[in-house]
């Protein structure tokens, strides 16, 4: 009797670890993939910069410790919180102040009342805001995937994670650098700042008080801060001595430019001069992609264009932005098929970005661009 339970126990515990394996099989699948690759700054030392983007975005919802913490685990360099500010002035990490396709506020009947029409940097938008929010009230609130549509898979986690502040992403960035014996960086951008100032709200007080309290103001790259707005850059850089990247659309002209009457529109900005003058502020330029592989009227990818070459004689380091997976955001050429959810070429999207010389690059998915970054190290030999 002694032995036919001790069988059905290892019966039973063999089917539970069977079971286990199961489960664990998506999330190898996705962590697999950085487990070949070279981890760390090590790797980064050989090669372009990889930074998790909102985090592991691709994954896990943005903007939440979930996402930052899985970034670090698929080999992530650095990680990117967008900031904005509560009611209260605390710097808390959103993609946009108006929270209703990023959280769940809209199921709060607390906060109907709140929903409001505003004007954020010259277009009317209607929804919740964080600044309308003390830190208290927005903890209450949980995350939702921003695009449902295309990764619905990651709605199996909305309602799961809090709104994190710009302390918490700190923290989480220094205890995933000791358990992992390595540096992780964070790479902080000031979102709307003009916009914050205006109502009294200025992002870039807290930003210094922030990196300073926390031993990060220094040259060595622990934290590189970024925006569109080369005047919150200069604000930055004039109390910090951290090195800054100037964000470039690929169209318009930054906020700050249009507020005031006068700066230099994107197009002006990626001129040798424009560059030049960058320069004298910052230390990167944050190009979006088709600045540096414009696309051809079709869609597909054209011949590289001069914006890397002349940043770098401008003694500045290009980081462009963003790298997806999915159909939607590649290039008509590497897509497979029309469905815009499913993963295309992007392996090869990475590669060819590669080759201009990039010095980084933020992606929604880190172990994709770390894996691409290995394959094209060990293709220079």
């Amino acid at each position: 009797m002694v032995a036919v339970t001790a069988l059905r126990g290892r019966v039973r515990a063999k089917a539970a670890l069977l079971a286990a394996g199961a489960m664990l099989l998506p999330m190898l699948a996705v962590v697999g993939s950085a487990e070949a690759a070279p981890a760390g700054n090590a790797a980064a030392a050989r090669g372009p910069l990889v930074v998790g983007h909102r985090g592991a975005s691709g994954y896990r919802p943005e903007h939440t410790l979930a996402s930052y913490e899985l970034a670090v685990r698929l080999g992530a360099d650095y990680i990117e919180p967008d900031l904005v500010p509560t009611k209260d002035g605390q710097l808390v990490a959103r993609h946009e102040n108006e929270i209703s396709g990023t959280t769940d506020v809209a199921k709060h009947p607390e906060f109907t009342g709140r929903r409001t029409t505003k004007t954020i940097d010259g277009a009317k938008v209607t929804g919740w805001f964080t600044e309308d929010f003390t830190l208290a009230e927005l903890k209450t609130l949980r995350a939702a995937e921003r695009l449902p549509d295309i990764r619905q898979e990651n709605t199996l986690y909305n309602g799961r994670y809090q709104v994190p502040t710009l302390q918490e992403v700190i923290d989480l960035a220094k205890r995933l650098s000791r358990k992992n014996d390595r540096r992780v960086g964070i790479f902080p951008e000031t979102k709307h700042p003009t916009y914050f100032r205006s109502i009294g709200l200025p992002l870039e007080p807290a930003v210094i008080r922030t990196l300073k309290r926390n031993g990060l103001d220094h040259r060595d790259g622990r934290a590189i801060v970024q925006s569109f707005e080369p005047t919150s850059l200069q604000m930055l850089t004039k109390s910090l001595r951290v090195p800054a990247l100037q964000a470039i659309s690929a169209t318009g002209a930054p906020y700050d430019t249009i507020a005031n009457g006068t700066g230099p529109t994107f197009a002006q900005m990626i001129t040798p001069a424009g560059l030049k003058q960058v320069r004298t502020y910052a230390d990167w330029i944050g190009p979006e992609k088709n600045l540096v592989i414009p696309r051809k009227a079709d869609g597909s990818l054209g011949t590289p264009s001069s914006l890397v070459k002349d940043a770098h004689a401008a003694r500045l380091k290009v980081c462009p932005y963003t790298f997806r997976n999915e159909n939607d955001f590649l290039p008509t050429d590497l897509r497979n098929g029309t469905v815009k959810s499913d993963y295309g070429q992007a392996l090869k999207e990475y590669d060819l970005f590669y080759r201009t010389g990039i010095d980084a690059l933020f992606s929604d998915n880190p172990d994709t661009a770390i894996v691409a970054r290995t394959e094209f190290l060990g293709s220079r030999g």
